[in-house]
């Protein structure tokens, strides 16, 4: 069915909400507090490569108060339109580097990328909040990067965000001294064209 994430390991269903350990048991990931042979430590960033399947899992909060977020992990994360994702990786990630390849030739490779979204950490936005799940907007398709340190890649969803969901998604990311430039067409928004691998 087109509505489920159909890797052999992870019974999730496109736009359906998960706690992030939900995700990590539907991938049989365990918790690294719990065990040392658990989920690795960049994981606490919002990225996790899950070997045994071959997926990048991307957990994006769109929301980055000052906070609870460093400035080494606000990162403009944003829709540009209801098939297209503008995230920027790890501020460590180069173009050249193992993770930046595996991104831009995760096609050619065999591997996946899928994407989990929230809104705010926590709910309402508010301090001290129950925790915000992540929506799971589905498989993703490398379209093109630029930049790197962190390197701003655009994705394209196999599955549409519901039009419903998508003002809640896009644009959070504009931050000052945003240096993407915006052109509208019918049906969806894309930023400059930049590198493409």
């Amino acid at each position: 069915s087109s509505d489920v994430c159909s890797s052999d390991l992870v019974p999730l269903r496109v736009h359906g909400r998960y706690s992030r350990a939900e995700v990590m048991a539907a991938f049989s990931v365990l918790d690294k507090a719990r065990d040392p042979g658990g989920v690795p430590r960049n994981h606490r960033e919002g990225v996790l490569w899950h070997e045994p399947s071959q997926c990048d899992l991307l957990f994006v909060t769109l929301n980055k108060s000052e906070a609870l977020f460093s400035p080494t992990t606000r990162y403009r994360d944003l829709a540009l339109g209801p098939s297209l994702f503008h995230w920027e990786s790890q501020s460590v990630t180069t173009a050249a580097s193992p993770t930046g390849q595996r991104y831009i030739h995760h096609e050619a490779r065999g591997s996946r990328v899928l994407l989990f979204v929230r809104e705010h950490r926590r709910e309402g936005g508010r301090s001290g909040g129950v925790t915000e799940p992540f929506r799971c907007l589905g498989f993703a398709r490398y379209e093109g990067h630029e930049g790197e340190r962190p390197m701003a890649f655009r994705w394209r969803l196999e599955v549409p965000i519901p039009a419903a969901w998508l003002p809640a998604v896009a644009w959070h990311g504009l931050l000052p001294g945003n240096t993407w430039r915006w052109r509208c067409e019918v049906g969806r928004s894309s930023p400059r064209q930049g590198q493409t691998g």
